[in-house]
């Protein structure tokens, strides 16, 4: 069931201390943001928090459930109308995310250069292991009437 819209701008109205609070639809659900960092989805009408080391050291008695069927454990913030705990979990949790290490991009033009740029003589390239998609057919389209 997807969530209604009135209760994200609740959920952003109950959060507008913590910082600058924007939501965006994320296909029948939404996620939430707060000065730009992604911090929780609201699922259902339900809010989850990104879980933090910070977070659960400030609030351990908060429940735990995953968002949706396959994803990790969030904070699940059951009593929507305590402002006071919402704005501070969100401002801990924003806090960490922040400070925390960041995910480092792929760069695969500058990790497997030999695949990308010419080389200056021929040769054979033995490439590494990587998933790959292979289209097959069969026949010789040179040969073979083909029909639009």
């Amino acid at each position: 069931m997807a969530s209604h819209p009135d209760f994200v701008n609740y959920m952003a109205e109950q959060l507008r201390e913590a910082g600058a609070i924007r939501s965006r639809k994320m296909f029948v659900e939404y996620g939430l943001y707060c000065d730009d960092v992604f911090f929780a989805v609201v699922c259902d009408d339900q809010l989850f928090v990104k879980v933090t080391p910070q977070g659960e050291a400030a609030f351990p008695d908060l429940p735990k459930a995953p968002p949706y069927e396959g994803a990790r454990d969030s904070f699940l913030v059951e009593d929507v109308e305590n402002r006071e705990q919402m704005t501070e979990l969100v401002r801990i949790t924003c806090e960490a995310l922040r400070s925390g290490p960041q995910r480092k991009r792929r760069n695969n033009k500058k990790e497997h250069k030999e695949f990308y740029l010419p080389p200056k003589t021929p040769g054979i390239v033995n490439a590494p292991a990587m998933s790959f998609l292979a289209a097959r057919g069969h026949g010789e389209p040179e040969k073979q009437a083909m029909w639009f």
